[in-house]
């Protein structure tokens, strides 16, 4: 008995000291090398496969984990990370991937732009500014030019060559469906029509639309504008949303971009095609000949790819940094979105409106994904701790389908084109967006996420209609503590398909987070937001504040708290705001508001936002 009692207190003193294994990364490294400390390996990559090896091989070292530990520096991505189920580690065996310095290790998809020469003869551009523009070749991926539509000098975001200043839009005169066309005040610039690049941002209601410029006609007071396919089609059929003419505040407002013509602010550039030359007026201070200029080079730095029968699983970021991530979608195929940053595959007006699941319909879209800079789909015990997204295009972390027992807490995420953190199913490609989803496998449902603790500001700063944090089909989703502001719709968003059926969307929670400085160019926003049926759920000590004027709102639809189409099941409690802006649109009978509004007491209230620690 007394041999046994040794060799059961010997295995169990074995358990509790084992050490995960360290495999080391380092800029300066080597992949022929061991991965030591001393020998570091130099790409994550290769620390991953050499990982899988290990756990394919069932090594001993894999008995308390792995740890790969990046050393401070830049880590450049040719490609996106690819994890997958044979990735995956245990309760008891993690992965986990950390830098050895809080932040320093940054995983960026950027490639640098060098050789800037000063002075520009370039006759598209105004003569007295000739000589303060630069120009440079874009570099080249691969065999071919490099084309962006994001540019940041110092890790300060360049502005689009535009017609107005940054987040400056003037009133469109018509908006045509029948001839696909939108009538604008003829621009101040001669031979605009020629500028070949040519966009027009075009704000409607809670979305925008980036439609690339085929043709300008003009009478000299007025111009007459189409654009090109497929988001000409797009445009004009989807009745929702669709540009206001005649509304409580003036028409919908418009803005031209992306041509040479336009450069006559510091801090906008663009890129010529088909040269790919570039072309920038600086800032004050900016030296060209010696400043770091990153264009992204990918539109996905990182994907977590498992399936239903093989999920990744036990796979956690700790204090890394991603950055200068792409999105590249509207200079191919324009953008024209639902809402939240979804764009349209197709969508039009019912002529005899009804289908089986909602007689009232009288439009049919059909959404796509937007791009992300982080994306997982089937996989379980994900965490993303302590990073910082930011210098992103358009999402910067995705949760598709399929993720469940997941966190992002203790992160930041700042100077994100779209959303900042998207998670759940929107269902897409062939399913038509307002039929409830209800999978036959429930597993599809993104189950048990937790979003904590994040600092997230500045984001949406490309696609005005994206959001903060996003959830569409999701269960037991926990979103608490969060601090969201600065952003151009809402802040926080949980729900999709605009039904009251059900739909396993259920038991989800909103607490405590710090909303404030939304709804800056949309409306028809909240700072908490919620589509259809989520039995179960609470939204309760939320603080919310500095709802902003949109300045080229047609309405005054903006709310801290918006319970939009067939929102049901929610206890609402203890939410301050600084007045009882509430918006319903045809809410269920199940949902209970109680303290709600400046009347909740201040420890509530001070309580919200992020922890300090």
């Amino acid at each position: 008995m007394k041999k046994l009692y040794i060799a059961i207190l010997s295995c169990l003193l074995f358990i509790n000291t084992s050490k995960a294994e360290e495999i080391y990364v380092s800029p300066l490294g080597s992949d022929t090398n061991s991965g030591t400390k001393e020998q570091p390996l130099k790409t994550l990559s290769q620390a991953l496969k050499q990982a899988r090896e290990w756990r394919r091989l069932k090594d001993s070292k894999v008995i308390g984990g792995i740890d790969i530990r990046l050393e401070p520096g830049i880590y450049k991505q040719p490609q996106a990370l690819f994890i997958r189920p044979e990735d995956s580690g245990t309760s008891d065996s993690p992965t986990i991937i950390s830098s050895t310095q809080h932040n320093k290790a940054k995983i960026i998809a950027g490639i640098n732009v060098f050789q800037w020469q000063k002075g520009c003869e370039d006759s598209r551009i105004a003569s007295h500014l000739r000589s303060k523009i630069w120009w440079t070749d874009a570099p080249s991926k691969g065999n071919k030019l490099l084309e962006f539509r994001q540019l940041w000098i110092n890790g300060i975001k360049a502005q689009k060559a535009s017609q107005f200043a940054s987040g400056v839009m003037e009133r469109m005169i018509d908006f045509n469906p029948d001839n696909e066309t939108i009538t604008i005040p003829t621009p101040s610039i001669e031979n605009l029509k020629l500028a070949n690049q040519l966009e027009m941002m075009v704000h409607q209601r809670w979305a925008i639309a980036i439609l690339r410029v085929a043709s300008m006609q003009s009478d000299g007071v007025n111009t007459v504008v189409s654009f090109h396919q497929p988001e000409s089609k797009l445009e004009f059929s989807h009745p929702w949303p669709q540009p206001v003419i005649n509304g409580e505040k003036g028409n919908s407002s418009f803005c031209l971009m992306n041509a040479l013509e336009f450069i006559d602010e510091p801090g906008e550039w663009y890129q010529d095609y088909p040269s790919g030359r570039i072309y920038y007026y600086p800032r004050i201070g900016e030296d060209m000949t010696s400043a770091e200029v990153i264009a992204p080079g990918l539109e996905t730095i990182l994907e977590i790819a498992g399936s239903h029968e093989r999920p990744v699983e036990h796979i956690h970021f700790q204090n890394i940094n991603f950055e200068y991530v792409a999105w590249n979608t509207p200079s191919h195929e324009g953008h024209v979105t639902l809402q939240g940053g979804f764009p349209l595959i197709d969508a039009y007006k019912l002529p005899i409106p009804g289908l089986p699941e909602k007689a009232e319909l009288e439009n049919q879209a059909w959404i796509k994904r937007p791009k992300s800079a982080i994306i997982a789909s089937y996989a379980n015990h994900i965490s993303f701790d302590g990073c910082i997204f930011q210098h992103l295009g358009a999402t910067g972390v995705d949760f598709i389908e399929g993720v469940t027992h997941s966190k992002i807490q203790n992160c930041t995420f700042t100077d994100i084109g779209g959303t900042a953190i998207l998670i759940g199913t929107f269902p897409d490609k062939g399913f038509e967006t307002h039929i409830p989803y209800k999978p036959s496998i429930q597993e599809k449902l993104c189950d048990n996420i937790l979003i904590h603790n994040n600092l997230i500001t500045n984001t949406t700063n490309e696609d005005w209609g994206a959001v903060g944090i996003g959830a569409g089909y999701v269960k037991n989703t926990t979103i608490t503590h969060n601090e969201v502001s600065h952003v151009n719709y809402s802040g926080i968003c949980i729900g999709w398909g605009w039904t009251s059926l059900e739909s396993g969307m259920k038991n989800n929670r909103i607490e405590a987070n710090y909303i404030h400085h939304f709804a800056k160019q949309l409306y028809d926003a909240g700072g908490l937001y919620t589509l259809s049926n989520q039995p179960g759920s609470i939204m309760i000590n939320n603080r919310i504040e500095t709802l902003i004027d949109a300045p080229y709102a047609t309405n005054d639809r903006a709310f801290y708290i918006y319970f939009d189409e067939a929102t049901d099941g929610y206890r609402v409690e203890n939410n301050w705001c600084p007045e009882e802006r509430f918006g319903t649109n045809r809410p269920g009978p199940n949902s209970v508001w109680l303290t709600n509004g400046p009347q909740v007491p201040e420890s509530i209230k001070l309580k919200a936002g992020r922890i300090k620690k």
